[in-house]
């Protein structure tokens, strides 16, 4: 994916909440549209999402449908003020409108509300009757053709529209009268999950094309935005293009989606080709907690990070309900997007370069579980610069492919990996979940499988290893489902597997865990043949359950066999990221140094950057480079070329930095 030019698409958004109760008095009492656009002009924001429709049900617009907030200043048409502010200060303005959260059209329709299989209406989060959440609409009820007047109704109004953001929109099961009656005709079975799963999928993906027809004459010409439909899965988006021109991927790291969330998604929205921005949020924790504000570290590491991975920036607020946003927060914002403008100019226009292919099933959805997560962490502590692709991508431009345990290895993607190999291609494969019936199928990579192994622990036997330069006598702990295999024809065994005296169990154990390891099995944990490597126990897995050190070196070790002369080498502490964009000209290299901490219970927070002393990098290179410059500050550097490596040394203090290496 190309990283957009500010001119093509918007670089650093704020997505403004106003999820406004019918309770609170004198909306929009304070707004004054100039000072409502310099707030945002003066923080360097170029994009400002502003609601239509709220949770609640409620407008923001002069209106005579009854769902105007009735608090709403008479007269006011807060979202048009709002829109006509920001397009004469030069800042676009998408509109928002809420979809299956709508409480005024609950409480007047309690019966489009939708049913859980036991017919009990749903709320958000699995809350009950009594507390203060959200109600589900049902988009198979007359609700979805209640919505469509409210969209109409504001594209006739607003349009042509910068964009649509239309909020709450996954695949919501039901078993109302409507969803029944709609499944029946279609020759689906409501008692059956695998139906109702099936025909909320359906009607998803008719309600998405049905409201990205109606947006798309209403934009304005030549926009990058069209109908954005949030809440769906990121990886399952290579089966939703149709519906959508662009792409806004959610990722508050502080509210739930953790740390790990965006390196995941990102490489899989990279694919897509198609324009994509990050949200992270200003709050302490996620949205709604409007009266906190993030560290600055954290919102520099984050809006850096999104700029690292490829997409552009966006931030969370909540306006308050008079109108007016918090300087406070504004100059916080206007901080970190002051200096993330200054580093787009060295990326723009520019597309990662990647030398690995992590190949993960779009049907895992954005939680891919611990292999897939192992594996990722693991290319990004060996600076391994790789794309996340699905099951059936092209692998023939990559110098390497992970395939962790997780991911399903069909006959047709066996056949393309062994073809991949065979012409050359570098294999890394976990397979300690291969089925029984398949094992044979290993001995295409030098593995003869006879069972699995009776233990619950088994040991990475080092002292006998040919794979760390470093000897060990101490055998590590894996846990997990592993294969009892040996290397057959030229394949050569990397790591033994050592057993237990025996396996723990209730009635037959010994000490505080797990049994201590007795002797090598004579089996293999890792196998190589010729240039595929195969880990017969849950490596990949550990490096995310147990994050072992010594996981890492052995798969920082495979990866060094299999790729010599990688793309890029980066001394420094373990934590740091890196990625490399090639742009006209230059090549450039993000480096960035946080490190989040559990600051509080089930909160990682960022409160300081980690500084970069004298850290060597070395960028492969066709040809020798004009010079080395370290951005944005424009600092010149002392490099030196040789064997096809452009080197320098690196100091960075405040958490983030470009290398650019000019042509």
């Amino acid at each position: 994916m190309v990283i957009y030019a500010g001119d093509l698409f918007p670089m650093r958004t704020v997505h403004l909440d106003f999820h406004t109760g019918p309770r609170v008095p004198d909306v929009g009492s304070q707004f004054d549209g100039d000072a409502f656009a310099k707030v945002f002009r003066d923080a360097h924001v170029d994009s400002v999402t502003v609601f239509a429709k709220c949770h609640h049900g409620l407008l923001y617009y002069e209106t005579a449908r009854a769902e105007r907030h009735p608090g709403l200043v008479r007269e006011l048409d807060l979202l048009g003020e709002q829109i006509e502010a920001l397009h004469n200060a030069g800042i676009r303005a998408p509109i928002y409108m809420s979809v299956q959260c709508d409480e005024f059209a609950a409480t007047h329709h309690p019966d489009w509300i939708a049913l859980d299989a036991d017919g009990r209406q749903v709320r958000a989060h699995g809350a009950g009757p009594l507390d203060a959440a959200w109600q589900i609409l049902d988009m198979s009820s007359p609700y979805q053709e209640y919505f469509a007047e409210q969209v109409r109704e504001v594209l006739d109004r607003f349009g042509p529209v910068d964009g649509m953001f239309l909020d709450m929109c996954w695949d919501q099961e039901s078993v109302s009268q409507y969803a029944q009656a709609g499944m029946r005709a279609t020759a689906l079975d409501p008692a059956s999950g695998e139906d109702r799963s099936r025909y909320a999928r359906e009607v998803a993906h008719r309600y998405m094309e049905r409201f990205s027809k109606m947006v798309e004459p209403a934009l304005h010409a030549g926009s990058p935005m069209g109908t954005w439909f949030n809440s769906r899965p990121k990886a399952g988006l290579v089966n939703e293009q149709q519906f959508v021109r662009h792409v806004e991927v959610e990722a508050l790291a502080t509210g739930g989606w953790g740390y790990s969330y965006l390196p995941y998604v990102a490489p899989l929205v990279r694919a897509l080709e198609v324009p994509a921005l990050s949200h992270t949020g200003r709050f302490h924790r996620s949205w709604g907690d409007m009266a906190s504000l993030k560290p600055l570290p954290a919102l520099r590491y984050e809006c850096c990070r999104i700029l690292m991975h490829g997409l552009t920036n966006g931030i969370g607020d909540l306006l308050p309900p008079t109108g007016m946003p918090r300087r406070t927060v504004y100059e916080r914002i206007g901080e970190v997007y002051e200096y993330i403008e200054r580093c787009e100019p060295f990326v723009a226009g520019g597309r990662h370069l990647s030398e690995i292919a992590l190949v993960v099933d779009p049907q895992a959805g954005d939680d891919p579980g611990p292999a897939v997560l192992g594996a990722l962490r693991g290319l990004q502590r060996a600076r391994a610069q790789f794309d996340v692709v699905p099951l059936d991508a092209a692998l023939d431009g990559y110098r390497a492919v992970v395939i962790p345990d997780s991911t399903p290895v069909d006959t047709l993607l066996l056949d393309r990996v062994v073809r991949y190999s065979r012409a050359g291609g570098s294999l890394i494969l976990g397979a300690s979940l291969w089925p029984r019936e398949r094992w044979a199928e290993l001995e295409a990579f030098g593995v003869g499988v006879e069972d699995v192994w009776p233990y619950s622990t088994v040991f990475l036997g080092l002292a006998n290893s040919h794979l760390l330069s470093a000897s060990s006598d101490l055998d590590i702990r894996i846990g997990g489902t592993g294969l009892m295999a040996r290397p057959i024809g030229d394949g050569e065994q990397l790591v033994d597997v050592v057993v237990p005296y025996f396996d723990r169990t209730y009635d037959h154990f010994s000490g505080h865990s797990y049994t201590p390891p007795a002797a090598s099995s004579g089996y293999a944990s890792v196998l190589l043949d010729h240039n595929s490597v195969v880990f017969t126990v849950a490596l990949l897995a550990g490096m995310w359950v147990e994050a072992n050190e010594e996981y890492q070196q052995i798969f920082s070790a495979c990866l060094e066999r299999l790729v010599p002369k990688p793309l890029l080498r980066v001394g420094g502490p373990a934590h740091l990221e890196s990625a490399v964009v090639r742009a006209e000209g230059r090549t450039v290299v993000h480096l960035l140094s946080f490190i989040p901490s559990r600051s509080a219970e089930g909160l990682d927070l960022v409160l300081d950057p980690f500084p970069l002393v004298d850290v060597e990098i070395a960028l492969r290179c066709d040809t020798r480079p004009a010079r080395v410059t370290l951005e944005p500050s424009g600092q010149e550097l002392e490099w030196e070329y040789e064997e096809g490596y452009a080197t320098a040394k690196v100091t960075v203090l405040d958490g983030h930095a470009l290398v650019v290496f000019e042509d």
